[in-house]
């Protein structure tokens, strides 16, 4: 079957009728081990759900022992033992939370459940394509992504605890097993558990890469695809390249671990004694991991982009505004993203002209970013708005990018930044821009496209608008006020504020944010409530329950190997035909033809687009002398 899937491009017969009716799956190759990009979509949204939950009640381990430092918690010793000690986290294990909830949010939820979802889901249907380019390697992705959960999570259950030198990892205390608890076989298992979890991106990377250019239905050129396929096209390219360097950051950090290298140490003094390191430097690490750090922020934030932009669009009941725009500012953020790393390195002691270069490109940067922001807002102002919870999750995602994005700016000022480094400042900008953005715009998609993820079912909508206003007002009092205590000087990853007396004015803050998040957390479970009840209970959907225009709408409910029953459809136009004057229907998908549309309405149609009058002539032309043949 993989085979027969492959053999489907670009320009290539596609009239493969019946075939999928010969595909008999068991139960473990349907949902196991399973090659259907479909199910393999479910199994990393399912997966990644689950290590969401695990990375929240984390970061509410350590915002307790935040709020309350002096207090202790009997039910903490039962439930974490050794870790914490009369009822109070150990300090060690503290900085474990942080760095374990962080790598899950970064790498296992933003990049592998959002991009592994959505990618898997769209990509195909979208494209038009029986399946991805190599089943088989794309089943193998999924594995791998899983393999690395198991390990991550393993190293809770090794005797020293899960890594803590944050999750960044920089040495010297992710290169020397003996500096503390986390540096030693926790720390290994974080490594081999990176490195499974780049194999995965890579496979999934490529085969998202080679479905987008090889595998798209007949009349489905660049320029047709919705911005949800390019921002995943382009996200997957961004890791290809950047991936592999953190794999080469690693391998030298295990050498140095293990191996008595000295890439990332010297002159190092531990417990007294003095090492046998020379020569190396920290700050080399640092680039290797920025090289991809900063990249992985885009990697994780443009899918979301993508998803918001079709779900904007389609309740919006209007086409996307400046479609060209947002596809070159993708782009544009693409290429920018590998030349502004060094951002994350002004308070290293870098020469002050590099420190001025960096901050430059990354001043730049911003310019695509307000170009995709003034697109989705010109898009919604006075649109026939449907508020449906999809909608709003992507609304929300637009407001948490231009909140936490502004803050951007700030801390791109090399100046400015050395005064703001590892303080809340950093914090707060960062749950915003990269963090509340990216999980509302993955919510969105979730809401959005869970008839096709779930044959047919939609999730209920009370339920969704109590799961948006409290995660959305909640998020604000959890990330806002960590501004004030940045301009302030607050440090992060300090695992009580109490030795410091000029910061106890803040303690009250901290209880808030503390109370928020909980409450945040609690509004969780009415969300998986919703979405695994609506998978057997959920009310039945249309074919195409929101009237969109793209082609995962045409293909059956019932889910089947190969998304259409015999023919492919061929697509005529663009994805974005809303409120078209002069026609009744508000949308026009992209599979009925110009000639169905456009012969009585030219001058709306090509009005702003004359090259599209001249091949919609040549199209015309075209036709008549098929017809005439047959």
């Amino acid at each position: 079957m993989s085979s027969t899937l492959a053999v489907h491009g670009h320009g290539a017969e596609h009239h493969d009728h019946g075939h999928e009716h010969h595909h008999h799956d068991t139960f473990i190759t349907k949902y196991v081990f399973s090659q259907d990009h479909k199910m393999i979509a479910k199994q990393f949204l399912i997966t990644g759900i689950t290590m969401a939950v695990i990375a929240m009640i984390l970061s509410l381990l350590f915002r307790i022992q935040l709020a309350y430092p002096d207090k202790s918690f009997p039910l903490l010793e039962t439930l974490l033992g050794r870790f914490a000690p009369g009822g109070r986290l150990d300090p060690e294990f503290y900085l474990s939370l942080v760095t374990i909830h962080g790598t899950i949010m970064v790498f296992f939820v933003l990049t592998a459940g959002l991009s592994g979802t959505f990618s898997n889901l769209l990509i195909p249907l979208q494209c038009g394509s029986r399946d991805m380019a190599s089943p088989f390697v794309n089943m193998l992705s999924y594995w791998f992504f899983l393999t690395a959960s198991v390990i991550m999570l393993a190293s809770f259950f090794v005797q020293k605890g899960p890594a803590g030198a944050g999750w960044t990892i920089y040495p010297p205390l992710s290169a020397l097993p003996k500096a503390m608890k986390g540096s030693d076989l926790g720390m290994t298992l974080w490594l081999i558990s990176m490195v499974c979890f780049i194999g995965s991106s890579l496979m999934g990377g490529i085969n998202y890469v080679s479905t987008v250019l090889n595998m798209r239905t007949k009349g489905m050129d660049l320029w047709k695809m919705p911005l949800t396929v390019w921002a995943f096209f382009l996200t997957a390219i961004l890791g290809i390249l950047s991936f592999p360097v953190l794999v080469a950051g690693v391998v030298l950090l295990i050498f140095d671990r293990s191996f008595g290298t000295s890439f990332y140490l010297s002159d190092i003094v531990l417990a007294g004694k003095v090492m046998p390191f020379s020569g190396g430097s920290p700050i080399l690490f640092q680039h290797l991991f920025w090289f991809l750090g900063h990249p992985e922020v885009y990697i994780v934030i443009m899918p979301a982009m993508g998803i918001a932009s079709e779900v904007i669009a389609v309740n919006s009941r209007k086409p996307i505004f400046g479609y060209h725009a947002m596809v070159y500012s993708l782009i544009g953020i693409t290429t920018l993203s590998f030349i502004v790393w060094g951002h994350h390195m002004f308070v290293t002691g870098m020469n002050p002209f590099l420190g001025g270069v960096f901050m430059i490109t990354t001043l730049i940067i911003a310019v695509p970013s307000a170009v995709k922001t003034f697109n989705w807002l010109a898009t919604i102002w006075r649109g026939n708005i449907r508020f449906t919870p999809a909608m709003l999750f992507a609304i929300g995602m637009v407001s948490f990018f231009i909140s936490g994005g502004v803050t951007g700016i700030w801390l791109g000022n090399s100046a400015l930044d050395i005064n703001l480094h590892d303080t809340y400042f950093v914090v707060a900008h960062f749950h915003l821009v990269m963090g509340s953005a990216a999980i509302f715009g993955m919510l969105a998609g979730v809401y959005h496209w869970y008839p096709k993820l779930f044959a047919g079912r939609l999730m209920d909508e009370k339920l969704g608008y109590l799961h948006f206003w409290i995660t959305f007002i909640c998020a604000y009092l959890v990330f806002f006020p960590m501004h004030f205590m940045g301009l302030d000087g607050v440090p992060r990853r300090y695992y009580e504020m109490t030795a410091f007396p000029s910061f106890n004015k803040w303690m009250s803050v901290n209880i808030l944010i503390t109370w928020s998040a909980i409450t945040a957390g609690l509004a969780q479970v009415a969300f998986l409530y919703n979405f695994f009840s609506s998978i057997w209970f959920g009310k039945r959907a249309t074919q195409n329950p929101w009237n969109a225009n793209t082609l995962e709408w045409t293909a059956p409910i019932e889910h089947m190997h190969g998304n259409w029953p015999g023919e492919i459809p061929t697509v005529y136009r663009w994805p974005y035909d809303y409120s078209k004057p002069g026609h009744d229907a508000d949308f026009i998908p992209q599979t009925v033809p110009l000639s169905e549309t456009m012969s009585s309405n030219l001058p709306h149609d090509f009005e702003d687009n004359p090259a599209g009058l001249e091949q919609y002539n040549a199209w015309v032309k075209a036709h008549k002398a098929n017809e005439a043949v047959k």
